[in-house]
């Protein structure tokens, strides 16, 4: 077997399960999790239509770079989100969601020959990244959240020696777990230690459209355009439908960016044999064209995050995230101690709640572990099950 496969973490809901596999929650109480974060709103009817209208796509092999029609129909999109001019033929690729674009990418762009292969991740992170850098060859390399700067990466932990030999980046903006948004100034900063250095920046980007200020979150693209980049030099974005339009059963996303990477990108997808189903395509197509559906999913979590985050910030240390359905809640220290993994197993032992530990989302790193402390808590059920859940949030912390 890969050799490598011997250096993956589990998967934290593997480590949860372990966990918690001797605890018998409340049977008085029905199940709630707040642990997965998969949308469980409706899916719209227009993208069931066309996935139901265009079953004859099934007759035949799809081609890996996808229809011309879904290129078209994800560059118009950008540009109408982010302003920015993308040539379809060349600066985009249709991909069957970001995780497993995300995976790959590092697959495309790693050298494991180069002495010391590095990626940079945030931390804590979409555990994806890590996977994707060991079974790439490289090692992976953390910058810690900085809760005093609203949970921004401090990319100044990471070394210049470190730096040298980093071949890849991943961001994540809109954060999971934090919620935060990457500044323009942040950006700046990353944007001139890729120049400096030559690493790939891999933008994840497929919390975007959930948001809950009046502006947008800002991204990559949206940024090199606004600080005067003339291309998009090593860097890539990588978006999906799973959240923006509630879809996850469909696995549809896409890379955009630097087209010599997404021309390598192409390349081993062709032989990996990753190509988007012609059904699939018809649906993103209709996805990607309509924004209606997209506000009233918005306005669904905003609905949601505002009655449930002031009920908890009375017992948790919480406040409404820039971006994102999660809540980044810290664990006040009278309560056992400000230990997320105990917090998370009396909550689910006694009111049949299950949320998941934060420290299980992060490595040590520079001395400590960033998710210690904290609970990370999806929002995607519908509004009166959120509300059930703070209800016993609270009571748990209540009773402590």
């Amino acid at each position: 077997m890969n050799p490598l496969l011997g250096r993956l973490h589990a998967y934290p809901f593997e480590r949860l399960r372990a966990l918690t596999r001797e605890i018998t929650p409340n049977p008085a109480l029905a199940p709630i999790s707040l642990g997965i974060g998969e949308p469980r709103h409706p899916a719209p009817a227009l993208v069931e239509e066309a996935l139901c209208g265009n079953l004859a796509g099934l007759s035949s092999y799809p081609a890996t770079a996808g229809e011309p029609a879904l290129r078209d129909a994800i560059a118009g999109w950008a540009g109408r989100r982010y302003g920015v001019s993308l040539n379809a033929t060349t600066e985009v690729l249709p991909v069957n969601g970001s995780r497993e674009a995300l995976f790959s990418l590092a697959q495309t762009v790693i050298d494991p020959t180069r002495p010391g292969a590095t990626v940079v991740c945030p931390n804590p992170f979409y555990q994806i990244y890590e996977g994707a850098a060991l079974l790439a060859g490289a090692q992976p390399a953390f910058a810690n959240s900085d809760p005093a700067r609203n949970f921004a990466c401090d990319w100044r932990q990471i070394d210049e020696a470190t730096w040298a030999r980093t071949q890849l980046v991943y961001a994540c903006s809109p954060g999971n777990p934090t919620g935060a948004v990457m500044p323009l100034q942040e950006w700046h900063e990353l944007f001139e230690l890729s120049d400096r250095h030559g690493f790939v920046i891999a933008s994840d980007e497929c919390y975007s459209e959930i948001y809950f200020r009046d502006e947008a979150p800002l991204g990559a693209l949206q940024a090199a355009q606004a600080l005067g980049r003339t291309d998009w030099r090593n860097l890539v974005v990588l978006s999906s439908l799973s959240k923006r339009s509630n879809v996850p059963g469909m696995r549809s996303g896409f890379v955009a960016g630097d087209a010599r990477i997404l021309k390598a990108f192409l390349l081993y997808r062709t032989y990996h044999g990753s190509a988007m189903s012609k059904v699939v395509q018809a649906a993103s197509i209709a996805a990607w064209n309509d924004e209606a559906h997209v506000v009233a999913n918005r306005a669904a979590y905003r609905e949601k995050f505002a009655q449930v985050t002031p009920m908890l910030s009375e017992v948790l240390d919480v406040r409404l995230p820039d971006a994102g359905f999660y809540l980044w809640a810290g664990i006040p220290p009278h309560l056992h101690g400000g230990d997320d993994i105990a917090f998370s197993l009396g909550l689910l032992a006694q009111y049949n709640v299950a949320v998941l530990p934060g420290s299980l989302l992060a490595r040590d790193a520079h001395g400590l572990n960033p998710g210690a402390g904290r609970i990370r808590m999806a929002l995607v059920a519908e509004g009166k099950e959120c509300l059930e859940a703070a209800r016993r949030i609270v009571a748990y912390a209540n009773s402590l």
